[in-house]
């Protein structure tokens, strides 16, 4: 376990190479960039403000992942339900360079997908319009003017409608002393609305118009021609735009063997975006440039030396210094690498702090197996996740590791699922008994049955517990003594051993406390005697101790008393760790809860097909909720109880000016 040592670079080169040194060390992804503020003035250096073509690479390469979007709506990629394992596509030097050279053709297919998507859009948006409007003439169709006829000379016309179902006379009653000198024609009737036609002397149009009005009379749509004539323009209309979004998709679906093409293009604005970035963040003078930054001890010299053979320029080295906030990088070997993401989730480690990888993966497949406990379950995730990280050698980095990590909890729970006779709950017992009428046969437990035991096993989780808490307190030991702060580890870490250790032992002499807890053999009354003056050396160096901050002597032995009330804190921490039982029990008798309802109807034919369907999709489901709440856990113990002991974090993670790719690696990345 280990926090790699950087060393702080600072890069001057000539203006001129200021874009190949930034493209060789995004490529080569090992320089955190920080540069510092230019002081406003400054007479030689000077910023320049980059982030227009940041934006506009930022627009170039959102209107590629939009082009891709439409695309892939339109025309899905044949990708498998584990094609997200498969990683990166590796893309050659050469390669990029074609690619590169190709970006402006590229563009203009993007665009081009992206102006069919606007028009076909539009065009959808415009059909249920067309359609309403073919709707609102149907009632009409048996009309034979256009609606928007005003009349003649002498005439005044109408076309509109009335809510509702209205009779003739009932209009000519609304129509009143003018109902005379007004011919109606009712054009169609419904429950909703009555559609007609009034046609009367000019002179009265008014007057009819507002009897009309009155009624709830409303102009009919206007149409320069007959209903019919309108209906079926509005009818070929839809057949066009219908062959148009037809014609559109066909376009489209055209390009698909463009996607990988788009893919690059997105990666590559992003690649430059970035670059522009950190270029706008570059101190220049009107002939060079600065570039400041962090870079990982083991690749100093060979950053510099790559440098240096291909640019006029100067690289300095040094070690950060101790008011310096580095950033961090974690390096651990094959069994503890998978956690790291567990401790990134939590914070990096802060300055002066150990990695706790390490001691957390020793813990935490322990943990897990404990919580999940069932040896079918273990193998179906150690096979799966196994299987998968062999199969997928271009897997993501990040991905590979969860696999792993769960791969390494899979084995942890088989062991623990053998010791504790549960493989698939209690299903070799269920399927021996309902179809062979063999209740005799059973999966033994190699070491003891939780459901049968359940204070042993409570025990066990105890001591789990306590080791996983004093392995904490030892890291924190550990990193006093090589500070050689040897006090401050006597005061906060042996005390404590004292205290805790000894009231620890001082209960396993009482047989009251252990027959509670079913430990077969109780400590004789001289340990307990010997625990006791322990524990109390410890109580009475922590009083003197816990307030070694404060001048005043009343003060300290205040806080010394507030310090030794801690010791609530390790009883409440220690009965944390009875979720191990809690959460091991829930994954079997759930288990056994689904074996039972399987075999209820039997060992027939019928019993058999529904133990079976029973068996699969309950188990299946027991799997996915335990391994979830086993993950939860386990996390929740290591944040809380074991980093509590030692570890604060506080870490700002490494992060280099880098590829930083969403579809395809290059291979400089990948050697590098």
């Amino acid at each position: 376990m280990s926090v790699l040592p950087m060393k702080r670079v600072m890069i001057c080169a000539l203006k001129k190479d200021r874009k190949a040194v930034l493209e060789l060390l995004q490529r080569q992804g090992a320089v955190q960039v920080e540069n510092p503020e230019c002081p406003p003035d400054d007479p030689i250096f000077t910023r320049t403000d980059k982030s227009a073509e940041a934006a506009l690479f930022r627009k170039y390469a959102q209107s590629a992942q939009d082009a891709l979007a439409v695309l892939n709506h339109e025309v899905p990629g044949k990708k498998g339900l584990l094609a997200s394992l498969e990683g990166r596509t590796k893309l050659s030097v050469d390669e990029f360079e074609a690619l590169v050279a190709k970006r402006d053709e590229i563009q203009t297919v993007g665009r081009a997908i992206q102006a069919l998507d606007r028009e076909r859009t539009e065009n959808l948006a415009a059909v249920p319009k067309i359609e309403s409007q073919v709707v609102a003439l149907e009632p009409w169709l048996g009309y034979d003017l256009p609606l928007n006829c005003k009349g003649t000379e002498k005439t005044s016309a109408f076309a509109g409608s009335l809510p509702n179902e209205v009779p003739l006379q009932t209009i000519c009653e609304g129509l009143g002393q003018y109902a005379d000198r007004c011919h109606v024609e009712l054009i169609s009737q419904a429950q909703v609305q009555t559609c007609l036609f009034a046609v009367c002397e000019t002179g009265c149009a008014g007057e009819i118009s507002d009897a009309l009005r009155k009624m709830g009379f409303v102009k009919a749509p206007d149409t320069d021609v007959n209903p019919a004539e309108e209906t079926a323009r509005l009818k070929a209309q839809l057949e066009k735009l219908d062959r148009r979004n037809g014609e559109i998709h066909a376009a489209i679906a055209a390009c698909a063997d463009r996607r990988g093409e788009l893919e690059f293009l997105a990666d590559y604005f992003t690649m430059r975006a970035e670059k522009y970035e950190v270029l706008g963040t570059l101190p220049q003078s009107p002939r060079t440039f600065l570039l400041e930054g962090y870079v990982p001890a083991e690749r100093a010299d060979t950053l510099r030396e790559l440098l240096e053979s291909q640019f006029h320029i100067s690289v300095e080295l040094r070690d950060p210094g101790p008011d310096e906030d580095v950033p961090v990088l974690l390096r651990n070997n094959g069994f503890a690498r998978p956690v790291e993401s567990v401790v990134e989730s939590y914070s990096m480690p802060g300055r002066g702090e150990i990695d706790p990888t390490s001691l957390v993966a020793c813990f935490y497949y322990i943990l897990f197996g404990i919580m999940l406990s069932d040896a079918a379950y273990g193998l179906i995730l150690a096979i799966v996740c196994g299987v998968l990280v062999r199969k997928y050698k271009n897997m993501e980095p990040g991905t590979r590791n969860f696999l792993t990590m769960f791969c390494y909890c899979g084995i942890s729970t088989t062991v623990f699922g053998l010791l504790f006779g549960s493989f698939f709950g209690d299903s070799v017992n269920i399927i021996a008994t309902t179809f062979f009428n063999r209740p005799d046969i059973s999966q033994p437990a190699l070491w003891m049955t939780p459901l049968n035991e359940p204070m042993k096993m409570l025990t066990f989780c105890f001591a789990i517990g306590i080791v996983h808490l004093f392995v904490g307190l030892g890291a924190k030991f550990y990193m006093y003594w090589r500070d050689k702060k040897y006090l401050d580890a006597i005061y906060d870490v042996v005390f404590w051993y004292m205290l805790v250790g000894g009231c620890i032992v001082l209960l396993l002499t009482l047989p009251m406390f252990t027959n509670m807890l079913s430990i077969s053999h109780t400590l004789p009354a001289k340990a307990g005697t010997v625990a006791a003056i322990v524990a109390g050396i410890g109580a009475v160096g922590i009083v003197l101790t816990g307030g070694r901050d404060s001048r005043s002597w009343v003060k300290r032995i205040l806080k010394g008393l507030y310090a030794v009330y801690g010791i609530s804190g390790y009883l409440s921490d220690i009965l944390s760790y009875s979720r191990l039982l809690a959460l091991g029990l829930a994954t079997g008798v759930i288990a056994t809860v689904f074996n039972k309802m399987g075999s209820m109807l039997g060992g027939g034919v019928v019993g058999g097909i529904i133990f079976v369907v029973v068996f699969l999709i309950g188990h299946a489901l027991n799997l996915a909720i335990n391994v979830l709440g086993s993950y939860v856990h386990t996390n929740r113990l290591t944040f809380v109880e074991f980093f509590g002991k030692f570890y604060s974090g506080g870490g700002r993670k490494y992060q280099p000016f880098a590829v930083h790719t969403k579809y395809y690696k290059f291979k400089e990345e990948i050697q590098s």
